[in-house]
């Protein structure tokens, strides 16, 4: 028997976060924004990640397993939101966190040579 979720606030809230965050990103100056953000949150935890396996040279191949296992689902995942009809908002934000990820880890790794 499956039961139902009750219609709280709380539901009502982080269920349309999404929805919210699409209509807000209206304005292109805020939608570019946003994407530079999210392009620089990616490009720190790029060139951290680099900075860490670098510093440590402990697990570097398991960490770049973690990181290409990573970019693969985020691949995966915009190839299945482009046939369904989603916003182009969540892919736009899906491929700046990757190339903000990709970036930072080139540039540790041409810090090396």
């Amino acid at each position: 028997m499956v039961k139902k979720f009750q219609y709280t606030s709380v539901h009502k809230n982080f269920g349309m976060a999404l929805d919210r965050l699409t209509q807000w990103s209206t304005n292109p100056w805020r939608r570019y924004s946003l994407y530079l953000i999210i392009f620089l949150i990616g490009f720190f935890f790029g060139s951290s990640l680099g900075m860490i396996n670098g510093a440590l040279a402990f697990m570097d191949p398991v960490g770049a397993f973690f990181v290409v296992v990573f970019i693969e689902v985020l691949v995966r995942l915009r190839r299945n939101l482009t046939g369904s009809k989603t916003s182009f908002f969540v892919l736009h934000v899906i491929d700046m966190a990757r190339i903000g990820l990709l970036y930072g880890l080139f540039l540790e790794g041409f810090k090396l040579l």
